[in-house]
């Protein structure tokens, strides 16, 4: 026997009492499992759940993808055996939030990704992710929690698709800008089947097309109308000025009122410097998903509950202009909106759906 095969063998054996005991190789233990993978839950990048004795950690943002999935967001972490961790949310025992229901400041739900958040103001059952104006995260202990779920600062148009969308847009309007904009609502979409979320997009950039000549306009061209956007009957009043509040960004944000529920909401101080919307293209961007997911507008939704509850993109042009286009108010512009939707699903890849007119 050569001496390296004799030393291999005395490392494989211990004499105890004259006996030759052999000692067995330990075999490695599973990693204990993480919490079980839920359909309902939203994962963020990093989120760690397991799914048939396996675990899983989530690349991005994904929600009712069971692993290991088809898009390759989950990456596999090998098996597991063992207890699991508690869920996200701690023991609190507070109901599950309802779109559409009354919240008092100090109402406290449980969210469908299984996190807990506070109305910090009174709102009609507004989504608990879509802006800390309304809704706080919350835990057991009361204390927020020390680090938020991160947002993957992606997007499901990507910028190749958005210049073919807008291939005469204005510089001002940058797809930075807009990627950069995401992080104010992270429901934006990010709610629904990777159909669903493209079709919300399309819905979105179609109709920010409509109103701002394909991202061209940055102001409301009329000057004419400036004066007429100040509500003098609001306690804030106009402090920029009677005609400061006309029409800017993506969705042609005007009105006083709604400088200030935006400013609010967004942390900005619109009501006082509603400039702000034309000279940084973060905050135009923003001030167009803070109307497509808070606001009803005319209509009897958001644009942003249209699209992910199947109301279809007709909805989305009632809570945007109401019967000055519906109902046969002016057909030629819904049409406009629809060819436009229809054309960039086609470029995302994925079926208009119904209910496409108002």
């Amino acid at each position: 026997m050569s001496r390296l095969r004799a030393m291999i063998a005395l490392a494989a054996l211990v004499v105890a009492g004259g006996l030759m005991v052999i000692i067995p190789s330990t075999p490695a233990s599973a990693a204990a499992c993480a919490a079980s993978w839920q359909s309902s839950a939203v994962y963020w990048q990093g989120d760690q759940v397991s799914h048939n004795r396996r675990n899983y950690q989530a690349k991005w943002w994904t929600q009712n993808e069971a692993p290991p999935g088809t898009t390759g967001v989950w990456q596999d972490l090998g098996a597991c055996d063992g207890g699991t961790t508690p869920p996200p949310g701690g023991t609190c025992n507070h109901p599950n939030w309802v779109a559409g229901t009354w919240y008092p400041a100090g109402s406290i739900v449980r969210y469908t990704n299984g996190l807990y958040y506070i109305a910090e103001h009174d709102n009609p059952g507004y989504d608990p992710i879509i802006s800390t104006w309304y809704w706080e995260p919350y835990t057991c202990s009361g204390q927020p929690p020390t680090t938020p779920p991160p947002g993957t600062g992606g997007f499901v148009v990507t910028e190749g698709q958005f210049n073919q969308m807008f291939p005469s847009r204005n510089p001002f309007y940058t797809y930075s800008g807009l990627v950069a904009a995401l992080s104010a609502y992270p429901a934006f979409t990010r709610t629904g089947s990777a159909t669903v979320q493209r079709q919300e997009a399309a819905a979105f950039l179609a109709n920010v097309h409509h109103e701002t000549g394909g991202l061209v306009h940055i102001v409301e061209q009329n000057t004419g109308n400036y004066p007429h956007y100040c509500d003098a009957g609001q306690p804030y009043g106009c402090p920029a000025g009677q005609a400061a509040y006309y029409g800017r960004g993506p969705i042609q944000l005007s009105w006083n009122f709604n400088y200030n529920a935006a400013g609010n909401a967004l942390g900005l101080p619109l009501l006082t410097n509603p400039w702000l919307v034309q000279n940084d293209a973060a905050v135009a961007w923003k001030t167009a998903i803070w109307y497509w997911m808070t606001q009803n507008g005319p209509g009897t939704m958001t644009a942003h509950n249209a699209m992910v509850t199947g109301a279809g993109f007709g909805e989305t042009i009632r809570s945007i202009n109401g019967s000055i286009e519906c109902n046969g108010g002016n057909p030629g512009q819904v049409q406009s909106r629809v060819t436009k939707y229809q054309q960039f699903v086609g470029m995302l890849g994925v079926p208009a759906g119904a209910n496409l007119y108002c």
